[in-house]
């Protein structure tokens, strides 16, 4: 059985990205525990989405036979996006910290498949996530925002709307102290990515 793995790469850096290099590191992992995987990449970086702005909003209003070409096209990219995670079984996402946060592009990834009724329901008993059976692992790179610290406002926000979806097996690997001490840094990473298990 083919093991489908989407990559989201959010970095801004083409050359000398951790999260990239981490993020490599870890697709190869994968593909020596799954020797049938398929790797489907979204490279946000270098091709940024459009944002969740009143048109996208307004797309989603708009009957399906009174939508314009433009809407149909903002609605099928949306569509697109939210089967590329529905089809994974492992999605692997680069994360590297902008300002203490996530990258704008990675969060622009996130809200568009914020759609009820498609990664996510309202039930009496509060949202539950559409999205089942996926597991995340997710590249973490820094300067000097440990993971998990009280600076680190990405990592908690990343894992809440990817539960918010559904998908509750999320591992973290981190590179998150690159600027302190390099070598300290791509160690502990090192480790992280040996650590993986199928």
């Amino acid at each position: 059985m083919t093991h489908k793995i989407l990559r989201i790469d959010s970095s801004i850096k083409s050359e000398g990205s951790i999260s990239r290099q981490l993020s490599d590191d870890i697709l190869a992992r994968l593909k020596s525990s799954y020797q049938n995987a398929e790797v489907v990449t979204r490279d946000l970086g270098a091709n940024p989405l459009p944002p969740t702005d009143a048109h996208w909003l307004g797309s989603f209003a708009t009957p399906v036979d009174e939508r314009s070409p433009a809407q149909a096209e903002t609605v099928a990219l949306s569509d697109t996006l939210i089967a590329e995670i529905k089809d994974a079984d492992t999605i692997l996402i680069g994360l590297p910290i902008y300002n203490f946060a996530a990258p704008a592009q990675l969060k622009t990834w996130l809200d568009q498949m914020a759609r009820a009724g498609e990664t996510f329901r309202y039930s009496e008993t509060g949202p539950e996530g559409l999205v089942k059976n996926t597991r995340a692992i997710i590249a973490f790179s820094s300067n000097g925002t440990r993971l998990g610290s009280d600076i680190d406002f990405a990592s908690k926000y990343v894992r809440h709307m990817l539960g918010f979806f559904g998908i509750t097996d999320v591992q973290f690997v981190a590179s998150d102290h690159y600027a302190i001490d390099a070598d300290s840094s791509l160690k502990a990473a090192n480790e992280g990515v040996a650590a993986i298990a199928a």
